[in-house]
C-alpha cells in the first residue's frame, strides 16, 4: 500500500497526542497480564489479510459499528438467542464479515492468557493491524459489554442515506464533532458499497424516478450499468474507484467531482465547515495526522475499563 511509509511517519510524531480522556485506556495494558497478546492478534490478523484483501475494510468497519452501539464493548459480536435479537442481525450489520477473524485471534488468546483480552480489544487491534503498518495507536484496556439489542444498532449506527444535519448529530451523540465525522467518512477510500444502499441515487431519489442532481453525471451513467434496479440488493461497487484497496486520501478528490457513492457522502458538502474540512483532506499529510486522531476519540465511546464489563470466553456468547 503506497502510502504506508509516509503514515509511519506520520504516526510517530503524532502518536504522542493520543488519547487523554480519563477513559481507563492505556498503552501496553497487557504487558504485564498477556505479554504476548498485541503479538498474537498482529500475527493471526496479517495471515488472514494475506489471503483476503479486502479484509481490512471489513474489520475496521466492524470496529465503526460495534464503538457507536453501547460503545467499544464488542456488543456486536453476541449471537441472538430465541429471546434476543442482537446486534448482529440488526439490517445495518448484516453485511459485517470478519467474525471468523475476530474468534481465531480469541481462541488462541484464551490458549495463552485464559480470561485476560477482551474481545472489545481484540476487534479495535485488529481493525488497526488488519493495515500491516501501525496507521495508528491503540490504546487497551476495554472490557466486554453483556448487552446487544438490534434495535439500538438500528437507532445509533449512522445510514448511508443520511443527510448532513442527521450525520452532525450521530456523531454527536458520540462526543464526535464535524471534523471527525468528515475524516472517519474518508474510510470509505476501502471497501465496497451494496447497490441497494445508493440505488435510489440512480433511479429515484425524489420518487419522479430521477437520478440525484448532485452525483457526477458520467458517474452516475457508469454506476447503472453494474446496479441495474432499485432492488439489487447483491451487487457490490468500489466507494473509491481506482483505490479500493489502499488507504489514502483518495475519497477526498472523488468526493469534491461528486462521485461519493452514498448520500451521506454527498452530504458533507452541503455545510460550508464540513467542505473546509474536506478540503484540508486532499493533502495526504493531515489526513493521516487527523485519521489518527478521530479513530483514536471513536474508539474510545463509551468503553468499559477497571471492574466494569467482563472479559468474555467467547465472543460470540456472554
Amino acid at each position: 500500500m503506497k502510502c504506508f511509509n509516509f503514515l509511519i511517519a506520520i504516526v510517530v510524531v503524532f502518536g504522542v497526542l493520543g488519547v487523554c480522556n480519563g477513559s481507563g485506556l492505556r498503552e501496553n495494558f497487557y504487558k504485564s497480564s498477556c505479554p504476548q497478546a498485541e503479538q498474537i492478534v498482529q500475527n493471526i490478523t496479517w495471515k488472514q489479510v494475506a489471503s483476503n484483501p479486502a479484509l481490512p475494510a471489513k474489520l475496521l468497519r466492524m470496529h465503526f459499528h460495534d464503538c457507536f452501539v453501547r460503545g467499544c464493548d464488542a456488543s456486536v459480536l453476541i449471537n441472538s438467542t430465541a429471546n434476543n435479537i442482537a446486534e448482529k442481525d440488526a439490517i445495518p450489520n448484516l453485511s459485517l464479515a470478519g467474525f471468523d477473524v475476530i474468534d481465531e485471534i480469541k481462541t488462541q488468546l484464551e490458549h495463552t492468557c485464559p480470561r485476560v483480552v477482551s474481545c472489545a480489544d481484540i476487534i479495535a487491534l485488529a481493525a488497526r493491524d488488519s493495515f500491516q503498518k501501525s496507521m495508528w495507536q491503540v490504546l487497551t484496556g476495554r472490557r466486554d459489554g453483556s448487552i446487544s439489542h438490534a434495535s439500538e444498532a438500528l437507532a445509533n449506527i449512522p445510514s448511508p442515506f443520511f443527510n448532513f444535519t442527521t450525520l452532525q448529530q450521530a456523531f454527536a451523540n458520540k462526543n464526535l464533532n464535524v471534523q471527525d465525522l468528515v475524516v472517519l467518512s474518508g474510510a470509505h477510500t476501502i471497501g465496497v458499497g451494496h447497490c441497494n444502499l445508493f440505488s435510489n441515487r440512480l433511479y429515484n431519489f425524489t420518487g419522479k424516478g430521477d437520478a440525484d442532481p448532485s452525483l457526477n453525471s458520467t458517474y452516475a451513467a457508469s454506476l447503472r450499468t453494474k446496479c441495474r434496479s432499485l432492488s439489487d440488493t447483491t451487487t457490490t461497487i468500489a466507494m473509491d474507484p481506482g483505490s479500493a484497496l489502499t488507504f489514502d486520501n483518495h475519497y477526498f478528490s472523488n468526493l469534491k467531482i461528486h462521485q461519493g457513492l452514498f448520500q451521506s457522502d454527498a452530504a458533507l458538502l452541503t455545510n460550508k465547515g464540513a467542505t473546509n474540512v474536506v478540503d484540508e483532506m486532499l493533502i495526504s499529510g493531515p489526513f493521516f495526522t487527523q485519521f489518527n486522531q478521530s479513530i483514536q476519540r471513536m474508539g474510545a465511546i463509551g468503553v468499559l475499563t477497571g471492574t466494569a464489563g467482563k472479559i468474555r470466553k467467547r465472543c460470540s456468547v456472554v
